[in-house]
Order: structure tokens, then C-alpha cells, then sequence
């Protein structure tokens, strides 16, 4: 079946009818058995937990589910309350060692109910519930996740504070067993050498204090046991663009890289790829936090997409990730939805500048004549060149700069930024540098180089800005000096069109400035505008909106909605406003210290904001 799209500029575009479903799907078995380990867990936990709860009228139900063992029931439903809300999450991802833990986890439950309660009912409702999984094995099958050794530090942290929460929790839950009045020093104390298997300060009468050292101690075994495994298994690192992958994909941009102003962000080192069955296009993506997050269009020949798509959701649906794609345009959108059935939402529109309808004559561009003008009366001048038209000292300045102008510790940007400056390989890109001489400038170690902007190839004709960087003591304005200079120079490089930032919700704040404005659209927008106080929404629009662009709108493709909030934190992650990692001390390589700057209104690390 071919269907026509009317997005594209190029002509109509055949799409294949594909057979993914449509819509969110049924819940299913993982999810199910999933939720009711979740559900479990929590109740192991309490009737651990809690003396009262294992007496009450949740007696008899908690008497039925894995942990209440008889003797040792405090601590075994401890044990095993933690070690089903840990695994909960990986069997609703399909997750196959979570299958094969749970699968052992729950005949050792119902053993140990039949021989320390004698209960047959608790040992069958174990017993179904691992029935279930087996019977089910096919659907947990996923692979494992991209990980690395930090994962054991913040199991560490994560576990060893919920262990001492809840540790504070059991001491605290007898108070009519306890002998005197304990402090919270006290209390504290108590826990710590419970964890590591000791007795504390605080007493209690009866066997209580057993009761609650056994607790304490499955505790510390399990954050001991956990850490212990995650640290020494093997592990299994994020896939990276190969060197053979990367000549691939740039001989594809050479004959299809017109098509998308992102499509050269692809070649990104940091990202992975899949290609179509006939090698003639291919899908970029990263996994984080569980989602694969694809940027952009696919690249490539158009007829060729449906194949690279499918390659990807097959690999989504083989470790259990969640799919989407950020940033993709109107015909990427309709031939993702239409391929695979996921929902497309307009995340906002690309600024693109067409050269030949660029002025800075006329009213409108009045307060960017009068910056620029008086920016260049102040003895700045600019320079507009492709990286192999500048000399190698020239370029290590130019790096150098650009790294230690950035605000942030780490590189910003996934969908919309290269990662880097001045490499062999990218000898087409494209640098606007401002320069003013000056005494200061003698011994600054980037000469007189001022600010920095660095573009990437659009096919053969147009050019996508990548980043925007300035010295701290350079005069406002910077940023529009150098675009005017590089829309100015375009015709001089063979260019005919600029893509500049990506402006998140643009739309929203457009129309929810005008007159007749309804009240939800004025609600939204003023939540837009709060929010920018954190990040560049309305300052990156306004900006943009000084050079008359015309707008591209650029969407999210996503499963379901539930799927949303992990996609945004994942996109977060990706663009480097969330960063996860090893504390500074013990990294093995930390990075040289930087001279942090406060971004101004309208400059930014990346393209997005």
C-alpha cells in the first residue's frame, strides 16, 4: 500500500502498511505479575515491619503471601518484600533475569512456608504465582540493559539509606517492649550495628530484641549481597557509533542529507545505530533509563525508512525499551506513526532562515541593525570559514575556547548538537568567530577570538547551527553579531538556507500572547513563562524570532502517555540537563575545571533549551 504525505517538499513519500499494534496495549502478563510483586512486596515489608500488622485483620491475607515464615517471619518477609520490589520493575520490562530471580525466589518462599508454618495455602499461592511465570516464560525474554559499575555505588547509597530508614522503622515499632527511654542517637546507633550484624544500645523485653537484630541484619545482608553482585557482573557498556557505521552514514548524507536539518547530528560518536535490511537507511538513537531515544528523521532514502524502522522497534522490543523519537519533523512524524502505530505530539518549530529573503533593512529588523552596528563601531570584526580553511593553532584555540566558554560541566545536547569542534572528519562544517584586539588579548591563551558559533552541513546548500559560545567579558551581543555574519556570508559558502535553534512550545507562546487568546491557552503560556526562569523557553523564542525565520514544527513520538514522563527524563538525560554519575573523586579521568558562565538570554550550549 502507498500513502502520500503532504509534509514533504520533496514529493510524495510510498509508505508500507506495517502490522505493529495501534494505540497502548492490553496489559500483560509481566505487567500483571509485576504489579502483584509490587503489591506483595509491600506487604511482606509491613507484616515485617510492624507486630500489630501481623496480628490484625491483614492477618490472614499476609499469612497466604511469600515472607510470613513462621519463626523467622520478621525477617524473611523483610528479605523477601525488598527482593520482590526490586525485581518488580525488570519483570514488567520482560526482563529475563528478573524471571530466572523471581522463579528461584518463590519455591524457596513456599518451602520455607510448608516447613516453618506448616501453611499449605501460603506454599500454593507461591507456587501459582511461579507457575504463572513459567508459563509465561516466552514474555520475559528481553535482554539486559546498557550498565556499568557505577549502578553498584548507587545500589550502595540507594539501598543502604532505604535500610536505614526502614531500619529506624523496626526499632521504633515495639514500644511497649522497649526497656527505658532510647534516644534517636540511640536508636540510630542501634541500626548501624544491626546492619553490619551486632548488637546496639537499645534493649527490649522478650524475644523482641532477636526479633528485631534478625530484621536488622537481613537488611544489611541484602544491601551487602545486591551491591556486592552489581559491582562484579559483567558488564554491558552503551553501544557507540562505530568507525565503519560512521562511513556509512555519512555516504547516505551525501545523497539524502538535504532532506533534514538534523540529519549530520547522526554522526554523534555517543549514539548507536541500526540500518534498513538494504543498508539504505538507518535510525540513530541512545538508550537512557530504559527508553531508546532516536533523534531526528531516519537517515536515508525515504522508501527505505520503514526497513530501518522496523530494525529499531525489533531491538526496542528486544531489551524491553521504551521507543521514541525526539525532534523529528512533519514527514518523519507521519511515517513513524504510520509504521508502528506510536503518537506523534508537536514538541515545537525549528527556526530556519532563508538566505536570499534575509535583510537587515526594514523596521523590523531594526534593533538588530542598531546591536550590530554598534558591536562592530566597538572594533569587533568577524570571520565566516569552513574548518579546512583554518589552521590547525587556530582551530586548538578555537576548541580550547569553546570548551572552557561552556556553562555547564558537562557537554549539553543529543538531538541537536555534534559533541565536538574542529575533528578530520568534519573538515565541511562551518565557524563564525567574532575577534577584537586589545591588551587583554596578548595574553589570553585564545588570542583575540572573542565568541564562537559552529555549524554543520545541511546536504550541499544550507548549514544547522550546533553551538553558540562566548567569552564572559565580551560585549552583549555576540550572538547576533555572528549570525548576521554568517547569514551574510552564505552565498559567499554556497549556502542557501540556516537552521538556528530549536524552540520548545513556540507555538504556545505565539498565539497565547494575541488577542482573543482563550483562558487554557493563557494558563499554558503563563506556565511556559515560569518555567523559563529555569530554562531558555521564552528567551530562546524571542531570539530566534529577532532574525524572521520561518518555522518548522519538530514533534515527539512516543507509545503511550504513561510513557511520557520517562521519555522527558530520559530527554532530559540525554541533553545533559540531568546528569548521573560517579562522584567527582572517584571518576578516572575528571574533567579540567572550566570557567563557568552565566548563559545570557538567548545563548545556549546547544540548539535546544
Amino acid at each position: 500500500m502507498s500513502v502520500t504525505l503532504d509534509g514533504d517538499k520533496s514529493g510524495s513519500v510510498p509508505v508500507r502498511a506495517r502490522a505493529f499494534p495501534r494505540g497502548p496495549r492490553p496489559e500483560s502478563v509481566p505487567a500483571l505479575v509485576g504489579t502483584a510483586c509490587t503489591a506483595v512486596g509491600l506487604i511482606d515489608v509491613a507484616a515485617g515491619v510492624f507486630p500489630r500488622f501481623r496480628h490484625s485483620r491483614m492477618h490472614t491475607l499476609a499469612e497466604v503471601l511469600p515472607g510470613a515464615l513462621g519463626p523467622f517471619a520478621a525477617a524473611l518477609s523483610l528479605s523477601a518484600g525488598v527482593l520482590l520490589l526490586l525485581l518488580a520493575h525488570g519483570l514488567k520490562r520482560h526482563k529475563r533475569r528478573a524471571w530466572r530471580a523471581a522463579v528461584v525466589l518463590l519455591p524457596a518462599g513456599a518451602l520455607a512456608q510448608f516447613g516453618y508454618r506448616h501453611s499449605i495455602l501460603g506454599a500454593l499461592v507461591s507456587l501459582a504465582l511461579c507457575y504463572l511465570l513459567v508459563r509465561h516464560r516466552r514474555e520475559f525474554a528481553a535482554l539486559p540493559d546498557p550498565r556499568s559499575r557505577w549502578r553498584a555505588l548507587a545500589n550502595f547509597v540507594l539501598l543502604g539509606a532505604g535500610s536505614l530508614g526502614l531500619g529506624l522503622v523496626i526499632v521504633s515499632a515495639h514500644p511497649r517492649r522497649l526497656v527505658g527511654s532510647p534516644s534517636i542517637v540511640d536508636r540510630l546507633q542501634h541500626v548501624l550495628y544491626g546492619l553490619v550484624g551486632f548488637e546496639g544500645p537499645v534493649d527490649y523485653s522478650g524475644d523482641t530484641s532477636w526479633t528485631v537484630g534478625c530484621s536488622l541484619g537481613a537488611l544489611g545482608l541484602l544491601t551487602a549481597v545486591t551491591t556486592i553482585y552489581l559491582a562484579f557482573r559483567p558488564e554491558h557498556p552503551a553501544a557507540r557509533l562505530t568507525e565503519d557505521d560512521e562511513a556509512r552514514l555519512r555516504a547516505l548524507l551525501e545523497r539524502h542529507g538535504g532532506r533534514d536539518s538534523l540529519g549530520h547530528f547522526a554522526l554523534r560518536r555517543d549514539k548507536a545505530v541500526v540500518f534498513s535490511p538494504s543498508g539504505k537507511a538507518a535510525v540513530c538513537y541512545r538508550v537512557v533509563s530504559g527508553v531508546m531515544l532516536a533523534s531526528g528523521d531516519p537517515i536515508g532514502d525515504v522508501e527505505a525508512w520503514p526497513g530501518a524502522i522496523e530494525r529499531f522497534m525489533d531491538e526496542a522490543r528486544a531489551h524491553s525499551w521504551a521507543p521514541a523519537v525526539m525532534g523529528c519533523s512533519e514527514t518523519g512524524g507521519e511515517v513513524w506513526t504510520r509504521e508502528t502505530g506510536l503518537t506523534a505530539l508537536e514538541l515545537g518549530d525549528e527556526a530556519v532562515v532563508d538566505v536570499a529573503d534575509f535583510s537587515l533593512a526594514g523596521r523590523a529588523m531594526r534593533n538588530v541593525r542598531q546591536m550590530v552596528k554598534r558591536i562592530e563601531r566597538g572594533g569587533y570584526e568577524t570571520r565566516v570559514r569552513r574548518v579546512a580553511d583554518i589552521g590547525e593553532a587556530e582551530l586548538a584555540r578555537i576548541r580550547r575556547a569553546a570548551a572552557d566558554w561552556r556553562g555547564t560541566d558537562t557537554e549539553r545536547g543529543f538531538s541537536m548538537a555534534l559533541g565536538r569542534i574542529g575533528d578530520t572528519a568534519d573538515r565541511d562544517c562551518f565557524v563564525a568567530t567574532a575577534h577584537k584586539a586589545d591588551e587583554a588579548g596578548a595574553d589570553s591563551p585564545y588570542g583575540d577570538l572573542k565568541a564562537v558559533l559552529h555549524f554543520v552541513p545541511w546536504g550541499t546548500d544550507g548549514m544547522s547551527l550546533d553551538l553558540m559560545r562566548r567569552d564572559r567579558s565580551a560585549d552583549p551581543g555576540m550572538n547576533e553579531l555572528l549570525i548576521v555574519a554568517s547569514l551574510q556570508a552564505a552565498p559567499r559558502l554556497g549556502v542557501s538556507r540556516v537552521s538556528l535553534n530549536f524552540a520548545m512550545f513556540r507555538s504556545a507562546l505565539a498565539r497565547g500572547e494575541k488577542l482573543g487568546a482563550g483562558p487554557v491557552l493563557r494558563v499554558w503560556r503563563g506556565l511556559l513563562i515560569f518555567l523559563s526562569r529555569w530554562f531558555q523557553i521564552e528567551s530562546l523564542y524571542k531570539f530566534n524570532a529577532k532574525f524572521r525565520p520561518r518555522w518548522e514544527p519538530r514533534f515527539v513520538v512516543y507509545r503511550t502517555a504513561r510513557d511520557l514522563p520517562r521519555i522527558s527524563f530520559a530527554a532530559m538525560q540525554a541533553e545533559g540537563f540531568v546528569h548521573l554519575a560517579l562522584p567527582r573523586p572517584l571518576r578516572s579521568a575528571p574533567r579540567r575545571p572550566c570557567a563557568h558562565v552565566r548563559t545570557p538570554a538567548g545563548e545556549q550550549d546547544a540548539r535546544t533549551a
